[in-house]
């Protein structure tokens, strides 16, 4: 379930696009740490980077969507704050029950899909309304 930042996943804004990439190589190095039985290890840093990560990369897009009257701002800060949520739960779960195949395999899931259902289906708008203003 490891996945690479691709061209077709770029938003056209090119700090967006950086920090994706930084996202897909975490998201792709735990997957990689599940597969060697470093999980565990993984795990933790893992978390404390997606927050860490979340918390600059959605105040960034954000700035940047105010800056440009981006119309669907609204829409991008429920799914900012909805990703944010489910990372505080996969955290939840992890300090409760420590790291698990069933964990692992979950926290990789949410994090892929999110990466690929996001950015393909808002983030690349916000690239295609900047375009428009230049």
């Amino acid at each position: 379930m490891a996945v690479k930042w691709t061209p077709n996943l770029s938003v056209g804004v090119d700090f967006i696009d950086e920090q994706h990439k930084g996202l897909f190589e975490k998201a792709s190095q735990l997957f990689e740490a599940g597969q060697k039985g470093k999980g565990k290890e993984f795990m933790l840093q893992m978390l404390d980077f997606l927050d860490e990560y979340t918390k600059t990369h959605f105040r960034d897009e954000e700035k940047y969507m105010e800056s440009i009257k981006y119309p669907e701002i609204e829409a991008q800060k429920k799914a900012h704050a909805y990703f944010e949520e489910e990372l505080a739960r996969l955290r939840k779960d992890f300090m409760e029950s420590g790291v698990n195949l069933l964990l692992m395999v979950k926290a990789n899931k949410m994090i892929v899909d999110w990466l690929t259902k996001h950015i393909s289906s808002m983030d690349k708008k916000i690239g295609e309304f900047a375009a428009t203003l230049g």
